[in-house]
């Protein structure tokens, strides 16, 4: 058997990734020289085929796995494993354990203000932490660090593949729009109070506008009249037309 196809059978039948040593065992004549020889002739011939699968480096081993293009039409099949969902506030605790590893809970809750207990458990029962030692505080707290698994989850070869501080802004471009859209709620219902206060105070003066149209009805019904008597609609009604009509009637009474 060639080396090259020990190493692809081993690859092909494990779950995990596999280090060179580890490689090493599934043959006497094997060596970890020749385990890395082997891997770069199978990348090699996988990328002039164009297969629909590599090996990849995940922390200190090594597997096969299906190129990332291909996974929509994976996704489409329950048969086929898939990683564990991880929710927001796993997501953050994880980025903050990722980052700043070794730490411990209370400088994970201090980051992130609420309660880091039950996330915690979740990661550790993933494997995606694990607890790395000790703190020299009161009570000496545990402190957590990233697995291999973290590694394997996110497709790194070591933790030193993680976006560095400059590249974080570009990562998170994206999430910094969004809460420039909060705002635009917040103006939103900020202006049902506006409107609110815009109808109080049309309310308000109504008691007081009451007898204010009763002192000033008669002030206003002269200039009302003169407006009227140019209207052809209000030719019928006497009480408008009574001056200019004073001409007319005249002549009636003399006869």
């Amino acid at each position: 058997m060639k080396p090259e196809q020990i190493v692809e059978a081993t690859l092909f039948a494990s779950q995990t990734p596999l280090t060179p040593a580890e490689l090493a065992r599934a043959d006497e004549g094997l060596s970890d020289v020749d385990v890395e020889k082997a891997i770069h002739v199978l990348r090699k011939r996988y990328e002039e085929t164009e297969a629909a699968f590599q090996i990849y480096q995940l922390g200190d081993g090594y597997q096969i796995l299906t190129r990332p293009e291909f996974a929509p039409y994976l996704e489409r099949f329950d048969s086929v494993p898939r990683p564990p969902h991880l929710s927001p506030a796993a997501l953050e605790s994880l980025a903050i354990i990722a980052y700043r590893q070794p730490i411990g809970r209370i400088e994970i809750e201090d980051v992130r203000g609420v309660s880091a207990s039950s996330v915690l458990r979740t990661l550790l029962d993933w494997e995606l932490i694990t607890v790395v030692g000790r703190g020299d505080g009161l009570g000496r707290p545990l402190l957590y660090g990233t697995t291999d698994r973290f590694l394997e989850h996110f497709g790194l070869k070591g933790i030193t593949d993680l976006p560095s501080a400059e590249e974080l802004p570009v990562a998170l471009g994206a999430a910094k729009d969004e809460p420039e859209a909060e705002p635009e709620l917040d103006s939103e219902s900020e202006g049902e109070p506006d409107a609110r206060a815009e109808s109080e105070p049309d309310a308000a003066p109504d008691p007081e506008t009451a007898p204010e149209p009763d002192l000033t009805s008669q002030v206003e019904s002269e200039p009302v009249a003169a407006f009227d008597v140019a209207d052809p609609e209000d030719s019928a009604s006497s009480d408008v037309r009574e001056p200019p009509v004073l001409g007319v009637t005249a002549p009636e009474t003399a006869s």
